[in-house]
């Protein structure tokens, strides 16, 4: 088939090389422009536009596809169907129905849950047991349209990394057996009930809050791994934890409670186990306190 792919992230890399793979003509790639990146702040193309071009690929980065002469530069293309994966720019109505089987998402949830842009954080943090991936036919609306296949897979301990480099795997797999379908594939319309909105996340969410069970925030620590990363502030340095167990003691609340930096929660308390100290590497805990002791009875605020 001919194929117009579009996407920016990592997320998206697997599904661009297993069509790749499977034998199709890419014929564009288009992802969001070069961002500056670094300490130099160069621009630097995103992990999509730096696939296509290792695949040969031709590359486009418009700002925006509302303008006409770009809706004319996509239909010109004579492709049989677009491909999205987190591409993160408004498709216009004109651009989802120039390909002839339309635009396809590959969407990081189980549809009706988690429409929108952080699916997957949005389900740690919920307390989700299981999520997955869902090929759908896209629409005007928000994650609204069709569904064509659904994978699904537990949550269990992972941290959002983790589980987007699985439902990233699992999305691209699922990619190429719709496209090895079309158009024989019966799309199924999402039920009304059960529709949640993963909104994008806030860098103010990372923050922890030790009145909160325990429970709750080791799943902010999972969902916000590895970035932007769950924080507190001690002594007006901002450490990250990246990892961390919940334990079953009690104690007042945001106090450390021993020499291993348990620390007491509104119900319960953490002990984080892996940390990362602003301008330095992450280090399991032990090492962290071995040059930064925090006794018990330090508050933490």
């Amino acid at each position: 088939m001919r194929v117009i792919f579009m996407g920016t992230p990592d997320f998206a890399v697997p599904t661009l090389r297993a069509i790749v793979d499977a034998g199709h003509e890419v014929v564009a790639a288009y992802s969001q422009p070069p961002r500056p990146a670094g300490r130099g702040k160069k621009l630097q193309p995103s992990p999509v536009h730096l696939a296509a071009q290792e695949l040969g690929i031709e590359v486009r980065t418009p700002p925006s596809l509302k303008p006409q002469e770009e809706k004319d530069a996509f239909a010109a293309l004579n492709a049989d169907v677009g491909v999205v994966a987190a591409y993160g720019l408004l498709l216009p109505v004109a651009v989802l129905e120039a390909p002839t089987h339309g635009c396809l998402n590959v969407h990081g949830s189980i549809l009706p849950r988690w429409r929108g842009a952080a699916p997957v954080q949005r389900a740690i943090l919920a307390g989700d047991a299981t999520t997955g991936v869902t090929i759908m036919q896209m629409e005007k609306g928000l994650d609204t349209g069709p569904m064509l296949l659904k994978r699904t897979t537990r949550i269990e301990r992972k941290t959002a990394g983790e589980l987007t480099d699985e439902i990233a795997a699992m999305g691209a797999e699922a990619m190429v057996e719709v496209l090895s379908r079309l158009p024989h594939v019966r799309p199924e319309k999402q039920p009304l009930e059960g529709v949640t909105y993963a909104h994008k996340i806030d860098k103010a969410e990372a923050r922890i809050d030790f009145t909160k069970g325990a429970e709750f925030i080791e799943r902010q620590v999972r969902a916000f791994a590895p970035r932007p990363g769950a924080f507190f502030e001690l002594e007006g340095e901002r450490i990250r934890v990246l990892d961390a167990d919940v334990i079953g003691r009690e104690g007042a609340t945001a106090t450390v409670l021993d020499d291993e930096l348990t620390i007491a929660c509104g119900y319960g308390a953490i002990r984080p186990t892996l940390v990362q100290r602003a301008g330095k590497p992450a280090m399991a805990t032990e090492a962290m306190l071995r040059g930064k002791p925090i006794p018990a009875g330090t508050e933490i605020r």
